[in-house]
């Protein structure tokens, strides 16, 4: 199943996203009709390179299973993506979490620039980051 956003989500989202990446991310989900892990696929390409991942594997989902703990263990990072959804224009409220998770990452061994945090905070924000936690917590029976 793809997770997509619609051209007017990217369009409201080009609205308060400004930064050189965060555009950059943008272009590349227009050029993908929306498609977050398409585009999350040719960002990290075209930055580290094609890489063979397995078959029927995700990239993306790779790295969400990699930030996780990062994102549902942090009160802080969690608490800002479930503020943005309250309020959804706040430019500052976006580029915050955004930049959060590329520190996140960084601090944890995980190369993400803003373009590519951009589109893992957006994929994150239009499933929700409770789907998000509940759907990729570890199961303790496995």
């Amino acid at each position: 199943m793809s997770t997509q956003l619609s051209p007017t989500e990217i369009q409201q989202l080009q609205q308060i996203l400004q930064d050189e990446l965060e555009r950059k991310a943008l272009t590349t989900l227009e050029h993908h009709n929306g498609d977050l892990e398409a585009s999350f696929d040719e960002l990290w390409q075209e930055k580290f390179g094609r890489k063979d991942y397995g078959k029927n594997k995700s990239l993306l989902q790779l790295t969400l299973n990699e930030i996780r703990a990062e994102i549902c263990g942090d009160d802080g990072l969690q608490g800002k993506i479930k503020e943005y959804t309250k309020n959804p224009g706040s430019a500052s409220l976006l580029n915050s979490i955004i930049g959060s998770l590329v520190a996140v990452a960084a601090v944890n061994g995980i190369p993400l620039d803003a373009a590519i945090a951009t589109i893992v905070v957006l994929y994150i924000l239009k499933i929700g980051v409770n789907v998000f936690c509940k759907y990729t917590e570890q199961d303790n029976n496995s």
